[in-house]
This record gives C-alpha cells, structure tokens and sequence, in this order.
C-alpha cells in the first residue's frame, strides 16, 4: 500500500522539493497534480484545510459562463465550456449535466444594453429580452462545441407549469446546459491522492502556515501545534487566490495584483421550490439587474449570488441584509410561493480572487486567469510563478499553464496531459444506468452492504465505493444514530485517510452533512465521538473540537444549534462509545 500522501509538517522537516505549492485550492492543487503527472516532487502546504477558502464556496457549478460574452470575453467562454465538457467525462461521479431555464418577459429587452457592455461601457440596467438571450445562447452553444456530450438550446412559449411558477409577465423560457458539482472539496482530495499515486514523493499538508521564504529555504509553521520546520526548493507555486497578496509580500513579490469580491449563497429547505423546479436551475435576473441563480441541491435548494468587494479574506460572513435580498429576489421571480428566513438551512461565502481592475461594477471584472512570475530577488534563490484570478471550472487549463512555466524554469518537459485524465473515483465509472445498477448489485453482494447503503457510496465516491464498502464492512457499518446516512466506519475513514485535523474539517468539507442542513446539536456530538475515537482526541480535545465547530457553523454558516458554552476543558457528556476497526484503504 503506497504512504498516505497528508502528512504533518514535522514529516517534511529538513527535506528538499523541486517545487513547493503555496495554496491547497482546486488552483493549487491541480497545479500539484499536473506537476506529479510530469514526474515533478511537490508539497503543497494550506494555513487552513484543503479547500477551505473560496474553493468550497462556489456556487457548485460547472459552466461555460454565459454571462461573459457580453464583455466580448470568447476565449473565456470557449475555454470554459470546453473544460466543463472535460469534467463531465472525467469526474462523472460529482459533475453532471444540469438543466438551465431562463425566464424571458420581453422581445427586445436588452440589445442596447448587451451591445454598450460589448464596447465597454456602462448601460443602464435592463432585463434582457428574447433576442438578445437567443444570441447569447446560439455563441454558446457554438463556443461549446468541443469535447460536448449535451444537447443545444432551446426557446419556446412558457409552459402551463411555468406560468405558475414565474412572475406573470413571462412569456417565453430558454433552456440550455451547463453542469454542476455535488461535492468540489472531495474532487479536490482525490486530486490529492492521484497526484501522491503519480509521484510518490509528494505530499501535502494541512493548517501550515508559510513564514517566508530566504534564499531556497521556506519556513512553515504547524498551526496546531506551533512548531516550525524548514524545507527548501527550486520553484515556488503561489496559488493562495484571495490571499495571493499577502502571500506574495510574504516571499518578496510584486503587489498587488488582486482584489475580492465575495459571494454569499444560501440553502433553502424549500420541497415546493424544489419539485416546481423539475431538476432545472432557474437563471434569471433580479430586477436591479444582479444575475442569480437558484437549483435543486441534493435534497435541498442551492440559491446565489451576492458580489460585494471586500479588503479581508479572512473576515467575511454571510451578512444578514445578503440574506434579505437573496429571499427578496426569491420572491420577485417566483411570487406564488413564500420565501421566509426558517426556510434557510445553511449559509456560505467565499471571496472570488479576481485580477485587479477599475472596473464601476464587480460583475464587470473578468473572470479570466493569469500566470506571473517573479524572478529571484536579493533575499529569496528560487523564483515565484503566481496564479491570478481564474474560476473552478477552469482549474484544469489554469494548472496547466503554471505547470508548463514551472517545468520551463526547472528545465523540463512535459510528458503528459490531464486533459483526458479521470479524477479519482471517476476511473472506471460505469456508464448508463444499466451499469451503474450492475454496479451497485456487485458492491452490494460482495460487500454484504445493503443496495441502497451501496448506491449512496458510488454517488459519494465513484468507482472507489466498492473497495471503500469492503472496508466499511470489515469495520462494521453501522449507521449513525443521528445521521443514519453515515456510518461510524465511514467517518472514521475520512478522518484518518483524509487529512482531518480539526471536526470541521470532517463536518463541513469531507461530508455533506452541514451543506444539506443535517447538522444538529445530536449530530454533531456523535460524530466529535467518532472522530475523537479515530484521531485520539482526550476528552479536553474532544469539547473543544466541538465547541470551535458548533461556533463556526452557527456564526458562519447560520446553522440553528444551542447557545454556545463557556469554552472549558471540562468533557461534556459523550454518547456511548463506539468501537471502530480501521477501514481499509480505497488505494
């Protein structure tokens, strides 16, 4: 069995790396994986968890970005749509196919506006019509044509369905294909772990803070512990995103050379919205011209976005007014059906690292990406290759143009392609429904895991889900009690082959349990024990681990959990214990 590639950064101490990766974003971490696929030993090291920033704050969607044709940004779009198409064929288990409708209310609405933002200027708001949304689509389709497995757009009168839904005044709905993601933080670990299987010396590292960096020599510190260590290398990846400043300043880098605009969304339990829906994303504008989006999420209801500039990455949180307004355009597109604050089961923001730019609105700054280097300097041996700006959909084509800079500086060449490369569990994934069944029957009989115990593995991990559910077995797959869709043996897993530190590392990013509304006081106290059990955690770990949770997920994520406790090491009263056998690994 190959290492586990999450180590601590007393592991690395003292040890030498062709490059180092500032950044463990889906940025960062397909720069890693592009790099180990060329033969290239890396460490990739965050300051909080892997994808904890705004990497885990999209709005879980894989797009084309129709919006920026408008600006006359093509090669974006093509670029774009042509990386969705990739991930739906090579990350099949969490990116698939999502319908998109466009509510439309008028026939010329828009064309000056569309045609004045073409040239740069600033019109003024209008709801775009039926013609200039038909354009829009048609450049769409055309630009998405390569790698494309879904069908083109379409316009038609509004369906009886549809008027019921939509404010009175539509007339027509457009409908096309874009894509989403059910869980980004997972894509972003397997990335992990296929580059640790590519290239064995590479490792990554979690809540490891860089300190700086003088002649080949960077220092890191364990955030958990305190501790520093020292590590050296020829090249340096700068994949921070809205930290990318800092980071810079930090190793002796030109700034600046990027801004924030953070993005809020919310998650509904709406079941009226949801089924009304149909499985579609609505794609509309609000009346003050903001594009919002809102998409059935699981069994929940995914709503977005806000686009607020912000100074400090690390000080945001969904605002109260963020929330008013997102319910308040609720209301406006859909007004046959009550929007109220209990309906919202979870919040999240992230801050979109964009390029520095004067533009009057954040919806007018560009989406696109940028590969800088900064050379060596007087203190620093080793140069610096920056990734400004860039989208989640096009983390794949980003990483391959730092990768293609970082091989030219370390003189050498590229000896492979990620291009049609599957991501983790993607590999081997049956195709059609006949086959994902068949699948599902052999996981189940040779796991002796129920059918339905096994399809939620294979929609969770893909191909991996019939080793993980011999594992789980072995284990003893028992269900939680709380959260019967988790097993104790699961988790366990999770926390002790994923890189878990902290039990919001476990709650928030490696399962779905705080996104879907499923965390409550109950929930949240059985899955500490399991983790304490897993990580060994003493009871004084245990409490505080859970205290710093249930604080994160009440004040950042407008969870409804029980009035926060004095922060003692007194234990707090425990489930009964759980007895968990180490899974086996699905490497």
């Amino acid at each position: 069995m190959p290492p586990l590639p999450f180590v601590r950064p007393a592991a690395v101490a003292g040890r030498h790396f062709s490059t180092v990766i500032v950044g463990a974003g889906i940025n960062g971490v397909g720069v890693f994986r592009d790099l180990a696929l060329q033969g290239v030993d890396c460490l990739i090291v965050d300051k909080g968890d892997f994808s904890a920033g705004a990497s885990s704050a999209p709005s879980r969607m894989i797009h084309g970005g129709l919006r920026y044709l408008e600006s006359g940004s093509f090669a974006l779009v093509a670029e774009s749509t042509r990386e969705r198409n990739l991930l739906l064929r090579n990350a099949p288990h969490l990116v698939q196919p999502l319908k998109t409708v466009v509510p439309l209310s008028s026939f010329f609405g828009g064309l000056m506006s569309s045609a004045l933002k073409f040239f740069g200027r600033t019109p003024p708001q209008r709801t775009r019509g039926l013609l200039a949304v038909a354009a829009g689509l048609r450049l769409y389709d055309l630009l998405g044509r390569r790698q494309r497995v879904m069908p083109n757009h379409r316009i038609g009168r509004v369906q009886p369905a549809d008027r019921r839904l939509f404010r009175s005044a539509v007339r027509w709905t457009a409908t096309f294909f874009d894509a989403w993601i059910s869980h980004p933080e997972w894509l972003v670990l397997e990335l992990i772990r296929d580059a640790c299987r590519d290239e064995p010396r590479s490792v990554a590292t979690n809540h490891c803070r860089v300190m700086g960096c003088a002649g080949k020599t960077l220092t890191l510190r364990d955030e958990t512990t305190g501790e520093t260590v020292c590590v050296t290398a020829d090249a340096v990846v700068n994949a921070s995103g809205a930290w990318l400043d800092r980071s810079t300043a930090l190793l002796g880098g030109v700034v600046p050379r990027v801004m924030g605009t953070k993005g809020s969304h919310l998650v509904l339990d709406h079941p009226a919205l949801r089924d009304a829906l149909e499985g579609r994303m609505a794609y509309f504008e609000a009346l003050d011209g903001r594009v919002c989006i809102v998409y059935p999420f699981l069994d929940r209801v995914l709503v977005g976005s806000t686009d607020i500039p912000v100074d400090d990455p690390d000080q945001i949180a969904t605002e109260p007014a963020e929330v008013d307004y997102l319910l308040e355009v609720l209301g406006e597109v859909f007004p046959n059906l009550a929007f109220d604050h209990s309906d919202v089961v979870y919040t999240y923001v992230g801050v979109r690292p964009l390029a520095r730019s004067d533009a009057d609105k954040p919806g007018q700054i560009s989406r696109d990406h940028s590969v800088v280097v900064d050379p060596p300097s007087a203190s620093r041996d080793v140069p610096v290759v920056g990734l400004v700006g860039g989208k989640w959909t096009t983390f794949r084509a980003l990483a391959e143009e730092a990768t293609d800079e970082v091989l030219r500086l370390l003189g050498r060449s590229r000896r492979a392609s990620t291009r049609q490369l599957p991501i983790g569990g993607g590999a081997d994934m049956p195709q059609g429904a006949q086959a994902a069944q068949r699948f599902v029957e052999r996981i189940a009989q040779d796991s002796g895991l129920s059918p339905a115990r096994a399809q939620a593995l294979l929609a969770r991990y893909g191909s991996h889900a019939w080793r993980m559910a011999q594992g789980f077995k072995v284990a003893g797959d028992v269900p939680l009690q709380h959260a019967p869709d988790y097993s104790a043996a699961e988790l366990a897993y999770l926390c002790t082959e994923t890189g878990v530190i902290h039990l919001d590392d476990l709650v928030i990013r490696r399962t779905l349990l705080a996104i879907r509304g499923r965390v409550t006081d109950a929930v949240l106290a059985e899955v500490a024990g399991v983790a304490a059990l897993a990580l060994g955690w003493d009871a004084g770990r245990e409490h505080r681990e859970l205290h710093n949770c249930a604080t994160a997920l009440r004040e950042r994520h407008g969870v409804r959990l029980a009035p926060a406790a004095p922060d003692t090491d007194a234990a707090p009263v425990s489930p009964a214990p759980l007895t968990i056998q180490p899974a086996l690994s699905p490497s």
